[in-house]
């Protein structure tokens, strides 16, 4: 590892608490979704001024960070989760668009893949990789297949909103999936504001996102990855959401298992 100063420093926001991950009725639905236990939120302030073309020596400082390591949880596959320990050698940082204001943006699905009822429409059961698809709302996230699969672009599919919708639905290995809509929606509607930041417009009094969303992967020297877990899943992920103005970031962990029961 080169002995370099980093830029970025950071410090745990102790105490913080993601109310979204923390109410008792979501706690339920992401144990039902096989989520609970792999899944994390977590804040860190720094001190520093961030631009996003800062995002790979910001990502590295973060991975080596001593207040990082000794408190950035992963999944242990027990259905727990502990400190990661080991800092990165190196980092992939994603740039993931994050400009979506409205939830207006899945209205879209009602009529192709959901009923005006809010009932999801069924199909005949297919399998694609670890999922069984059994309505047309998975079958558009996952199969190239469907009929709906271009129901949006591959711009608006980068978006997080739509990024973090996708993983809801489709949860943790040992998921048991909803008839309807609605929970969907509105896990992802209070995740989301949750974890990114909004800015109204002085001027324009128009709502502004100033967050900086970035999916990350770290690797040791090796070049084997080692957060957010050493076997790689669609449904492993952790994404680093930052605020420049008040100068934190959110860390939101998931790894794909069977959660807790």
């Amino acid at each position: 590892m080169a002995d370099k100063k980093p830029k970025f420093t950071f410090r745990p926001s102790e105490g913080k608490k993601f109310a979204t991950l923390e109410d008792k009725d979501n706690k339920d639905l992401l144990t039902k979704w096989s989520m609970q236990g792999n899944i994390a939120a977590q804040m860190y302030t720094f001190d520093q001024p961030f631009q996003p073309y800062q995002k790979d020596e910001f990502g590295l400082d973060f991975m080596r960070d001593p207040n990082v390591l000794s408190t950035l949880l992963m999944s242990s596959g027990k259905g727990n989760l502990t400190p990661l320990g080991t800092a990165a050698e190196s980092v992939t940082i994603e740039t993931v668009p994050c400009s979506v204001l409205s939830m207006t943006f899945f209205d879209r699905l009602y009529g192709p893949v959901v009923r005006d009822s809010g009932y999801l429409i069924k199909c005949f059961d297919e399998f694609y990789e670890d999922f069984t698809i059994s309505d047309e709302l998975r079958k558009m996230l996952l199969s190239e297949e469907s009929d709906n699969y271009d129901l949006y672009s591959d711009t608006e599919k980068e978006e997080f909103l739509y990024c973090l919708f996708k993983h809801i639905c489709l949860g943790g290995q040992i998921c048991q999936f909803e008839d309807i809509l609605e929970p969907y929606l509105n896990m992802t509607k209070l995740l989301y504001k949750d974890l990114v930041s909004v800015q109204k417009n002085a001027e324009t009094k128009e709502l502004n996102i100033v967050s900086s969303v970035f999916k990350i992967k770290a690797m040791d020297k090796d070049e084997d990855v080692i957060y957010p877990a050493s076997t790689s899943h669609e449904q492993t992920f952790s994404y680093l959401i930052v605020d420049p103005i008040k100068r934190h970031v959110i860390v939101l962990y998931h790894k794909f298992g069977g959660g807790i029961f």
